[in-house]
């Protein structure tokens, strides 16, 4: 499970540290994915879209956030 967990912090990070921090909403991080909304988070037998993720973790997410790393905190 660590493993999972880090694998997936390191595919995060790649795909919204370009975003401009602070974030406000979803929307700002569209553009910094490498494959829009179709990107793709695997590890292990997780495998999820964007799009899956939102929907999953919308009740969780804080917006805004200042860095990517409280983001990524949210979404593991």
């Amino acid at each position: 499970m660590e493993n999972i967990e880090e694998e997936l912090r390191e595919q995060f990070f790649e795909a919204f540290s370009p975003a401009t921090y602070p974030i406000s909403n979803q929307m700002d991080l569209v553009p910094t994915l490498p494959n829009g909304m179709s990107t793709r988070f695997e590890s292990g037998d997780f495998s999820m879209t964007v799009i899956e993720l939102s929907m999953r973790l919308s009740d969780k997410q804080d917006f805004p956030y200042e860095t990517v790393e409280d983001l990524i905190e949210d979404l593991i």
